[in-house]
Formats: C-alpha cells, sequence, structure tokens
C-alpha cells in the first residue's frame, strides 16, 4: 500500500501570545494549505537563533497550538549550536531552548526546538485497512528503485480522524533517500 511523502521542512508553530509578541496585532496569512486537513503554510516567517548561529525564514504552519514548537532536522540544529531531542509533535518536555524573532520583537522559549520523529499519519480506515495501531513503530521504504533507496526504521504511528495518509520526514531523512514531497513510500 503506497503512502506519500511529506518532507517537513524546517517550520514552527506558535501560541498565538507569543504570535503576537513578535508579529503585534497582526493575522497570519495563509500561503498554502498542507496535505493535513485543517493546516495551512503562512506567509510570514521568523528567524531562530542559538548559540552558534541562525537560520532566517522558518516559515509558520497554522492554526495557532497551544505550546509554541519549532521543528529542524539535524544539520539545521547543529547549525544553530543547539543539542535538540528527537521528539513527537506536540511532546516538548525537555525540548531545547531557543530564541525566535520575528518583525515586532523576539522571544525566548525554554522547552521549543526539536528534531521531529518520522512518524506515519493515518486516517482511521487507513489504519485499520493497513492493520497498524496509534503508537506502532513501523519500518518504511522510501526512494524506492532509486539509487538512495533506504528503509527508515522506528517511524511512529499516529491515527486520527483529523489526519490524511502521509509519512513526514525531516529533510536530513529526505535527501538521504532522495526523496521529494509527493513521491511513495511503503510500509515494510
Amino acid at each position: 500500500m503506497p503512502v506519500p511523502v511529506g518532507v517537513s521542512v524546517r517550520h514552527f508553530h506558535i501560541t498565538e501570545e507569543h504570535w503576537r509578541k513578535i508579529f503585534g496585532n497582526v493575522e497570519p496569512k495563509k500561503k498554502r494549505g498542507l496535505l493535513q486537513p485543517g493546516f495551512w503554510a503562512a506567509e510570514e516567517t521568523v528567524t531562530i537563533t542559538g548559540p552558534k548561529g541562525k537560520i532566517d525564514r522558518v516559515r509558520l504552519v497554522a492554526p495557532w497550538r497551544p505550546k509554541t514548537q519549532v521543528e529542524v532536522s539535524r544539520s539545521d540544529a547543529q547549525h544553530l549550536g543547539i543539542d535538540a531531542p528527537v521528539k513527537g509533535s506536540g511532546k516538548l518536555a525537555g525540548a531545547a531552548p531557543v530564541t525566535i524573532t520575528g518583525p515586532a520583537g523576539s522571544i525566548d522559549v525554554n522547552d521549543a526546538l526539536i528534531v521531529a520523529q518520522r512518524h506515519v499519519h493515518f486516517s482511521p480506515a487507513d489504519a485499520q485497512r493497513m492493520r497498524v495501531k496509534d503508537g506502532d513503530m513501523l519500518r518504511v521504504r522510501c526512494g524506492g528503485g532509486g539509487p538512495r533507496e533506504t528503509v527508515f526504521e522506528s517511524c511512529l504511528a499516529r491515527i486520527s480522524d483529523q489526519f490524511a495518509l502521509e509519512v513526514h520526514l525531516d529533510t536530513d531523512e529526505a535527501n538521504a533517500a532522495w526523496v521529494k514531497n509527493g513521491d511513495l513510500a511503503y510500509l515494510v
């Protein structure tokens, strides 16, 4: 059963309170929808800063979140000089601190920066058809037939009626397997 690949480029999720501190009294503007229902990439970007460097143009993925979160690749974290842990989205206990700067100001956020654990989104119907349970750890083959075909271990299964079928890899992982958005991966 094929699963579309979604390459999760560095991005941030934010609380409305933090948004107001770094963007002021404006609303985020939608740039494009994402495959996951209800989520969209915004026009607005920020700069994230660590002890050794900064990265500009980190895009907002909306809507608001209960906690501010920044997702980067391991290469990004090294560039920033931050030892970011691998965590599931929203699981921010022990996440690394980071400074986020927008046009109206900066905030220092503890427990915000993570390397997102690779995962596969399933609707309940897709999960049932593929015999997967929420929290299962999966093996996913990417780049089939290509020069860098890779099997990724420990891909977390996430099931919700709010999800569409998609495997999320960060840019380091996608580059390792030579895959891009919309390519097909397979559970093995």
